[in-house]
């Protein structure tokens, strides 16, 4: 949780909330050879107080909003907020596309598969989204009907493909 996202605006780059750094202390503790996060404070704090440490990859950064940044949801006019919400290769704010996320996404998880490695990935509902619509071979229109919760856990498995993994 940010303020951004308990104020319901586009996110900037900003710490998380307390109310976020006691979700994230709440959560049970991963183990994994290497551990990336995305550039922004929220991630790399998040990745602290798990006991984390790991390198920033630029390519789990969060979708850039461009103009909208920092913006409230409400504030963008109807038409141009439905565009961004059905059209994936919209990018009328100036920022990143959906597709271009999905791209970028595609590039990190190929080179995570290459180097065969256990990895944990700290990073934003948008590139979790992207993986999964890689993994699941799925439209990129599908992107906003993923619903990824902060401080929650994806886990995918490559075995020659991407696979997702549910554990019980």
């Amino acid at each position: 949780m940010t303020e951004a996202m308990r104020r319901a605006r586009f996110p900037v780059d900003e710490p998380l909330t307390e109310a976020g750094r006691r979700a994230v202390s709440a959560c049970g503790r991963l183990h994994a050879a290497r551990v990336v996060t995305a550039p922004e404070r929220r991630t790399v704090e998040t990745a602290a107080l798990m006991g984390l440490v790991g390198a920033a990859d630029d390519r789990l950064r969060d979708l850039d909003a461009g103009a909208w940044r920092g913006g409230e949801l409400m504030s963008v006019p109807k038409d141009n907020l439905y565009l961004w919400l059905t059209d994936p290769s919209y990018r009328g704010h100036g920022g990143e596309a959906v597709v271009d996320v999905i791209e970028r996404t595609g590039e990190w998880l190929a080179d995570i598969a290459l180097d065969g490695e256990p990895t944990i990935a700290i990073t934003h509902p948008a590139v979790i989204r992207a993986a999964l619509l890689i993994t699941l071979d799925a439209p990129a229109k599908s992107f906003w009907r993923i619903d990824v919760p902060p401080v929650s856990v994806t886990r995918l498995h490559y075995r020659g493909e991407w696979t997702l993994h549910f554990r019980s």
